[in-house]
């Protein structure tokens, strides 16, 4: 999206500071000054979001930098949503527009259809009170005006209604668009961290209710970060959609495969206990294991990479948080342990 001085109400000026700002703290971090990345920067300079301004200190004083990983997801978790609430409100405009218009073509239909009524009963009892043949066919000649005058406007009311209906058709497809874009992560395709939420609260509470079970596994890129900054931004994007792809391939039925945040992921896994999904990850584990980066500028052959992963099964006396500290801290007790392992959460029960 581009950026305009209209969109945050800065005059040319002011805006002009922000922008340079931000360009100038893109290119001290020596990340791509991509629009989402510049949209970050200026948001965080002009203040427009205290939300992101307070993430993006508390990430500095963690971390010390502000990656180009960190730009995308601030920028999908404070902005882009924002900018799809705009275009729902755009979408909603539209409707109601062809709303008014088809109801204003209702209202004509009934004010011509009571017209043309009114005429033929009025022929009706003309004809009934005549008997001279010249003036039956005049009262004849003048129904037949006024039918064809009624099929041409319903003719132009067919088009009418079908122009609206193409409108409506067009609103359709960009409204379910939108609600992919929504639950969706841009880069790798999986469901967006907002998707992941819903969902793991959707599935705990059923839980609590009926007892079913499901199991979490979270799953992070071993040494990314090394891989990242020596071979560069898109080659890690490369990466990132390369472990995407293989859970989408391995991960089956109900299950949800997400994007958590820059390269961790998780699946969420109803009707599956902790010893199902182990295996599972023990097998998403192997898939990774053999595949091979190519730079794809190059040819250039980068060796494997690994994921390590936490698997936990959920209890219905915790919450869904505890679920996720559970299978988190089992992931990194695969990272302690040497990388490229499965690490099971020991159960609420054994943590006490």
């Amino acid at each position: 999206m581009a950026i305009g001085t209209d969109f945050y109400g800065h005059d040319i000026d002011v805006a002009d500071n922000f922008a340079s700002q931000a360009i100038n703290r893109l290119r001290g971090d020596k990340v791509p000054p991509v629009p989402q990345n510049f949209e970050v920067w200026y948001v965080y300079y002009a203040n427009a979001n205290p939300r992101l301004r307070s993430e993006i200190n508390e990430i500095s004083l963690d971390k010390g930098e502000i990656t180009h990983q960190d730009c995308q997801d601030l920028y999908e978790k404070y902005i882009n949503n924002g900018h799809n609430r705009e275009t729902y409100q755009r979408a909603g405009d539209k409707i109601q527009m062809a709303l008014q218009d088809v109801s204003g073509l209702m209202d004509n239909v009934k004010s011509n259809t009571k017209e043309f009524t009114i005429k033929l009963n009025g022929v009706n009892n003309r004809i009934a009170e005549t008997a001279a043949p010249d003036d039956v066919k005049e009262i004849l000649a003048e129904v037949v005006r006024e039918t064809g005058r009624m099929m041409q406007y319903n003719a132009e009311l067919e088009k009418r209604l079908n122009q609206s209906s193409l409108v409506m058709n067009d609103i359709k497809r960009d409204m379910e668009l939108i609600r992919r874009e929504a639950v969706t992560d841009g880069l790798t395709g999986l469901a967006n961290r907002k998707s992941f939420d819903e969902q793991i609260q959707r599935l705990a509470r059923e839980s609590k209710k009926t007892g079913d079970i499901f199991s979490l596994i979270m799953i992070d890129i071993d040494h990314f970060k090394t891989f990242n900054d020596t071979y560069g931004h898109q080659v890690g994007d490369q990466v990132l959609r390369l472990v995407s792809l293989t859970l989408v391939n391995e991960v089956k039925g109900q299950d949800m495969a997400a994007r958590y945040g820059g390269e961790e992921f998780a699946l969420i896994l109803p009707d599956t206990n902790e010893n199902a999904a182990t295996a599972l990850a023990n097998n998403l584990r192997k898939a990774v294991e053999k595949k091979e980066v190519i730079n794809r500028s190059t040819g250039e052959n980068l060796g494997q990479i690994t994921i390590s992963l936490g698997v936990a099964q959920f209890y219905g006396s915790e919450d869904p948080d505890d679920l996720i500290r559970r299978a988190d801290k089992a992931l990194y007790a695969s990272k302690h342990k040497g990388r490229n392992q499965v690490t099971t959460a020991p159960t609420p029960h054994e943590e006490k």
